[in-house]
């Protein structure tokens, strides 16, 4: 993510969607030591991975490289990965059998997540297609058919860039604070509601980073 951001900050604000992510892969791949080439090619579940939304004010595009959300004039947008419903899915099922036969509580799994480690293997075994079927900045080609772009009609737009860290993006940060907590109160193994691969750990306010912009667009 700091790698990201400091390329970000270099960029020139005419780049285009695909000069960025030649540029960015490009970038992320120096910082690798050479030793680690050769495994992190067959291993991607081992590389530097972030997603990235981006709004480029000279395009006057939204770019999605990976799982992220945005609200464009409150109609939403994400990129998700492929495959994270199914595992949420499954994770769900393994928690609600496990809680109805009475081998755990809501109280152990915030602690000791075990729907989530029933479904590591497969998380990583899907990890096999990153920038293959889904998109991520990780030091590797990026497939742009996997890169969402959204071309806004005007100039005149309220638009919200946010992480998945918010299962529900309103249109103000309060709000979706608001929902997150609402979230946590009523189903925070994240099995009913809102299905993840996680749940909120004992103590934590969230269940995964979060980061919320709001702006308007002339």
């Amino acid at each position: 993510m700091l790698l990201i951001c400091k390329f970000i900050k270099q960029c020139n604000p005419r780049i285009t969607l695909n000069t960025f992510c030649d540029g960015v892969t490009n970038f992320i791949f120096s910082h690798y030591p050479n030793n680690i080439i050769k495994e992190i090619e067959n291993n991607p579940e081992k590389r530097m991975a972030a997603s990235c939304v981006i709004y480029s004010r000279y395009h006057n595009e939204i770019w999605m490289i990976g799982d992220c959300k945005c609200l464009i004039d409150n109609t939403y947008y994400d990129n998700p990965k492929p495959y994270e419903d199914i595992l949420a899915s499954k994770r769900a099922e393994i928690i609600r059998r496990l809680i109805d036969e009475g081998e755990e509580t809501i109280e152990a799994i915030m602690k000791n997540d075990v729907g989530r480690a029933s479904i590591i293997p497969q998380m990583i075994e899907t990890m096999k297609n990153q920038n293959i079927t889904y998109s991520v900045i990780d030091g590797f080609p990026i497939p742009m058919q996997c890169v969402k772009t959204i071309a806004l009609e005007s100039h005149n737009n309220t638009i919200i860039l946010a992480t998945d860290g918010y299962p529900f993006l309103m249109p103000t940060l309060n709000e979706s604070e608001k929902a997150l907590a609402r979230q946590k109160e009523i189903d925070p193994l994240n099995i009913g509601t809102f299905k993840a691969t996680k749940a909120f750990t004992a103590g934590n306010n969230s269940f995964d980073d979060r980061t919320y912009i709001k702006f308007t667009t002339d």
